[in-house]
């Protein structure tokens, strides 16, 4: 059975905020209805300070999440760590861990936007730095014991269910990134599909003496849309897709490695392209896919379209994977 994720980022160019109540209330709902018919995981991520309204505030949004569902999993893929006070993220993650009952995932990059760094007054320079400090401490902190912490005696309560510690993983496509999981014994999580990195990761946990495991991206991990007419949808919401494909495009720098980077400056560019897909439920069987990533609020989308793919989603193309 493939792995199914729900993806939401909550972007929604214009919006004001009566718009955006809507906006999040829906994919809330969403979520409750991914959980109650099956699928593995719900996924958001952190950026600041973007025009279209992109999620800033990602643990904010998980914890209504588990607060709404039962069994599926959340994934932030990924918070930008150095952006994060590392007692304060110890303590947050802790509570949902406790909440969710071990639910949650989080996947600790560094970012790659300056602008994000100097609107919290956080030295870009330093980011490597502060990474390791933000991984170290918050392993630390999930014993319960009190730890030094920059010059002073510290200890962080209440202690995770999750034994050894909630969920956390190393993101990145270098590798220092890989070096750095390695050394901490925390599993990788390559932004693409990077075999090279993974075996790199694996030599430097034989050098460290530490375990760890990968996980990596598949060769193609598209982004999905499901709809009865593709031509359609690609009419009249090919617009939602390729605005975020360009808000990504716009952000990384030919050395940034990204499963979903597209180069597309059109709707049919993006089409041809394959990063996004939109699908029938029988097309989207056929495509074999191991990880199966459901876009429905992309770029802005119509709640009533969005509603439209999750439940095709759910309704005929689940029930297909399972026979």
């Amino acid at each position: 059975m493939p792995v199914t994720v729900v993806r939401f980022n909550l972007v929604e160019p214009g919006a004001g905020p009566a718009s955006l109540r809507a906006r999040y209330q829906t994919a809330l709902e969403m979520a409750a209805y991914a959980d109650e018919h099956g699928i593995t995981t719900v996924q958001t991520e952190e950026h600041h300070g973007v025009a279209n309204n992109w999620l800033p505030s990602p643990f904010a949004f998980a914890g209504a999440v588990f607060g709404a569902t039962r069994r599926i999993a959340v994934t932030v893929s990924a918070i930008i760590g150095p952006l994060h006070d590392p007692l304060r993220l110890a303590e947050e993650i802790a509570v949902l861990d406790l909440l969710s009952g071990g639910r949650l995932v989080t996947v600790a990059g560094i970012g790659y936007r300056p602008e994000e760094y100097a609107q919290f007054d956080v030295d870009w320079k330093r980011r490597g730095k502060l990474q390791d400090e933000l991984l170290e401490t918050l392993l630390r902190a999930w014993t319960g014991e009190e730890f030094e912490y920059r010059g002073r005696t510290v200890r962080v309560t209440p202690r995770p269910c999750t034994d050894p510690h909630p969920l956390l993983l190393v993101g990145g496509s270098s590798r220092a990134a890989a070096r750095r999981a390695a050394r901490l014994g925390l599993p990788f999580f390559p932004s693409a599909h990077l075999p090279e990195l993974e075996a790199y990761y694996k030599e430097r946990l034989v050098e460290y003496d530490t375990e760890g495991w990968t996980m990596m991206p598949a060769a193609e991990t598209p982004l999905l849309h499901i709809a009865e007419d593709p031509d359609r949808a690609w009419d009249m919401y090919g617009s939602c897709f390729l605005h975020e494909a360009r808000t990504y495009a716009s952000w990384q720098s030919g050395d940034i490695r990204s499963a979903v980077r597209s180069g597309a400056t059109t709707v049919d560019e993006l089409r041809a392209e394959g990063v996004y897909r939109i699908l029938t439920p029988a097309e989207c069987v056929a495509q074999g896919l191991d990880n199966l990533v459901l876009h429905p609020l992309a770029g802005g989308m119509p709640l009533e379209e969005g509603w439209r793919s999750l439940r095709l989603f759910a309704q005929e193309v689940l029930p297909a994977l399972t026979d």
